[in-house]
């Protein structure tokens, strides 16, 4: 089981349905329109910037998917009736609300009615290759940023979870993100459960020392913990730490563009 931090990452969602971006990928994008032509030409421009695309042709179906899925970004057609619709479920959904929200519209008047409705950036129509790849090079940085938020990293290193006035916590960690961790430990973790974390990632070495709340556990020994507190300037080693290991899984063309955006 995964969590997902929510926007100020206070709350977490432990619901197993909510998929993360594929290996190898910037990010995933939902694009929704009834335009299949339109939604062919924004597809072919996304992948060209390894970011995997979800099409659907409805709002219903996009609201579906919304409530499963993970995504850095969103297009949303503005000729949907449910497209002001769609975007509040992005920005009230655990998992989704701090998506990247593009609007695709027909002229200025949409595209200020959609600015004021509260799309970040806009694809008006006519499209070209370069006017949607303009867009997307203003608004990738943001998405790389989604996606490093949400990212888990895959390693096993030792961790301790020390108490006030308790015998220490063994285990080994699960994955690691920017707002916490999984791990499995020698004893069962009880959720709320509160205490000082502490554990080296590899490649290179960085020392971790965080408050930490147990958010999740399960019979098995596996537990999830959500990062309370950690200074600044260690969270920002962690961030890049975490960067240069999503920079790893992504496909070579695409690398120097993730680290520009970076």
């Amino acid at each position: 089981m995964m969590w997902s931090p929510s926007e100020n990452g206070n709350s977490l969602s432990t619901d197993p349905l909510v998929r993360q971006s594929r290996p190898g990928t910037v990010g995933n994008i939902l694009v929704v329109s009834p335009d299949h032509g339109v939604v062919g030409q924004i597809s072919e421009i996304l992948r060209e910037h390894a970011l995997a695309v979800a099409a659907v042709h409805s709002a219903s179906v996009a609201l579906d998917r919304l409530h499963h899925n993970k995504f850095e970004a969103v297009i949303i057609d503005w000729q949907l009736d449910q497209a002001v619709a769609c975007l509040h479920r992005v920005r009230s959904s655990p998992a989704n609300r701090t998506a990247v929200a593009l609007a695709l519209t027909r002229d200025s008047e949409e595209t200020t009615k959609a600015l004021r409705q509260g799309f970040s950036f806009v694809l008006e129509r006519p499209l070209s290759p370069e006017s949607i790849r303009h867009t997307l090079k203003v608004a990738y940085g943001l998405i790389v940023r989604e996606r490093r938020r949400y990212f888990r990293y895959p390693v096993i290193v030792p961790v301790v979870l020390s108490r006030k006035n308790a015998p220490e916590v063994f285990g080994r960690t699960v994955n690691v993100s920017e707002n916490g961790m999984a791990l499995r430990s020698s004893v069962p973790l009880v959720r709320d459960l509160e205490g000082m974390v502490q554990f080296t990632l590899p490649d290179p070495a960085l020392q971790i020392t965080a408050e930490a709340k147990v958010c999740w556990n399960d019979e098995r020994g596996n537990s999830g913990l959500q990062f309370l507190f950690m200074p600044s300037d260690l969270a920002s080693h962690l961030q890049s730490w975490l960067g240069q290991k999503l920079e790893e899984e992504l496909p070579q063309a695409v690398a120097e563009k993730f680290r520009q955006a970076r």
